[in-house]
């Protein structure tokens, strides 16, 4: 399967499998760094790790103007039902569950999770996404943790990170983090939207080069990365 992935800032990313459109945490029409709006992605499927405001924005407005199905944990889900999507699949961490694109494993992420209105957003998470013979890891927002090791143990084709710091692991952890996944390849995110998050990803670059057996990749939003 060739695969086609599109990072649009922060940590908004369009998995295209060539059936599927697989969209991430959609945030575009507030996220500075985002080349396109929400009114122009495609969408057959919206998973999202959080409930953060910076990762579900336009998770509703998508979902009701393309048809997609939502994926993300059980509380999420019913607060998407009730702002109106139609399809909305709630897994909770640790649970898997196969889709027409594949199969789909919600995993641990040590973070926060609020809605946009207040609402408690329960446990926030990640994805290990098995698509035919690709295996891709969305960590999500998250510190380091240990269980990583156990993430890479079938071996991943590729690793979404973030490397921020400030509200999630910076450049040092996501070193460690690559060296317990031991992916194939690996991509930055949630960093250099704001002030606070302000990274320099070539430096991140030459350090996964020079400390790790991963192969870093680097796009600017908008930009495309196949597999």
């Amino acid at each position: 399967m060739s695969i086609e992935i599109t990072w649009f800032g922060h940590a908004t990313f369009l998995i295209d499998t060539g059936k599927y459109a697989l969209l991430i945490d959609p945030f575009l029409d507030d996220n500075p760094a985002a080349p396109i709006k929400s009114g122009d992605v495609k969408a057959d499927f919206i998973l999202i790790t959080h409930g953060h405001s910076d990762h579900i924005a336009d998770a509703v407005k998508i979902a009701k103007r393309t048809g997609a199905t939502t994926v993300s944990n059980f509380e999420i889900s019913q607060w998407l039902t009730k702002e109106g999507v139609k399809n909305a699949v709630g897994m909770n961490i640790g649970g898997a569950t196969n889709l027409p694109f594949g199969r789909v494993k919600m995993t641990i992420a040590h973070h926060t999770s609020t809605l946009p209105d207040g609402t408690p957003g329960s446990s926030p998470g990640g994805f290990l996404l098995t698509l035919d013979d690709v295996n891709i890891y969305i960590a999500g927002d998250t510190a380091l943790f240990g269980d990583m090791q156990l993430y890479g143990r079938d071996g991943l084709d590729l690793a979404i990170l973030p490397i921020g710091d400030f509200y999630t692991m910076g450049p040092e952890d996501s070193i460690e983090a690559i060296k317990l996944l031991k992916p194939k390849r690996v991509v930055p995110c949630h960093y250099n939207t704001w002030p606070p998050i302000a990274q320099d990803a070539k430096a991140w670059a030459a350090a996964v080069r020079s400390q790790t057996s991963a192969i870093p990749e680097t796009p600017e939003p908008g930009g495309k990365i196949k597999i």
